[in-house]
């Protein structure tokens, strides 16, 4: 009996003195759970004001707030191509950039006839370096350049080991999407930051976040896309220019859009290029660096919070590649 009462006796005097701890901890767990909370309800606030509330109420004139003329460069991608739609429906004139003239005749027909806004058609082999911008730099001349637009080649987003790489392949990768990117910004932003007003947008890839196996060339120019626009953004928001990274991820081409493949790649969640477009544009002025789609931003949120081996593992998998 006595043992009984001093073991009684242990467990009050044991549970008297941990009480405090006890207290404490509990205050820790539900602290560490509002937090949580907080973030969460501000996430799906951040959500809904980017991609929902702009398309309820957008009726913005991007000609008065921007500028009279869009810079496309790289038009014969499909988003880049469908932004250039979207943009002439506002009233945009359109000047189209592209490596091979002909792969964007048909879309410059195209948007004039739909849209009736007049359209420019330049080449420009930046494989030439600097000597590239000269007649771009002509053809701007007294025009009010209110975007840039620069798209990620997405012909280079090959699976191949870096070593298996031919440096013809290696030059055009960081060529096509470093270089020229970076050149079309330098020639277009001076008289943008003239003006006091325009908008640039880089259109790279939601992988720029993360390394993908076999695609280092590739996925690293997208990481460069992403970077400089983040930083110029900070550089240039004050004199009245927007800077945005668009990062998308999988968006349907001309050779995956019947249903059949819409539906094995996702179906919502692989978008046609309008619609990308008219989601993106939306955002416009109000995120210097988005997916451009509710969906992708999902995606790109959990992203974010994969351990980088399991994102590594997958797209092994994926490549299937040795």
């Amino acid at each position: 009996m006595a043992a009984v009462d001093s073991f009684q006796l242990l467990y009050r005097e044991i549970a008297r003195s941990c009480n405090c701890y006890v207290e404490t901890l509990a205050l820790v767990g539900a602290f560490y759970t509002a937090s949580k909370a907080v973030v969460f309800a501000r996430d799906c606030y951040s959500l809904i004001r980017l991609h929902f509330i702009p398309r309820l109420m957008y009726n913005r004139n991007l000609v008065r707030r921007f500028g009279e003329w869009a810079v496309i460069y790289g038009a014969s991608e499909a988003v880049a191509e469908a932004y250039a739609e979207e943009l002439a429906s506002h009233g945009v004139s359109i000047i189209l950039i592209s490596q091979d003239r002909s792969s964007v005749e048909g879309t410059a027909k195209s948007i004039t006839d739909s849209h009736g806004v007049e359209t420019v058609l330049l080449e420009a082999d930046f494989s030439q370096g600097h000597a590239a911008c000269r007649p771009i730099q002509d053809a701007l001349i007294n025009k009010d350049i209110g975007f840039l637009v620069n798209s990620v080649d997405l012909s280079l987003d090959y699976s191949q080991r870096f070593t298996d790489l031919s440096e013809d392949r290696l030059w055009e990768a960081i060529n096509r999407n470093v270089m020229a990117a970076t050149l079309m910004t330098r020639v277009v932003l001076p008289g943008m930051v003239e003006r006091g007003r325009g908008a640039v947008v880089n259109i790279s890839s939601g992988r720029c976040c993360k390394p993908t196996l076999n695609k280092a060339a590739f996925s690293a120019s997208t990481a460069y896309l992403d970077h400089i626009s983040r930083a110029l953004h900070y550089e240039y928001s004050h004199r009245g220019i927007f800077v945005q990274s668009l990062v998308p991820f999988s968006v349907a081409s001309p050779e995956t859009e019947d249903s059949r493949v819409r539906t094995r790649c996702g179906g919502w969640l692989v978008p046609h290029p309008r619609v990308y477009a008219r989601h993106a544009i939306s955002t416009l002025g109000i995120s210097h660096r988005t997916t451009g789609y509710w969906p992708h931003s999902l995606q790109f949120w959990l992203l974010q919070y994969m351990p980088e081996w399991m994102w590594v593992w997958g797209t092994h998998m994926l490549t299937g590649t040795g």
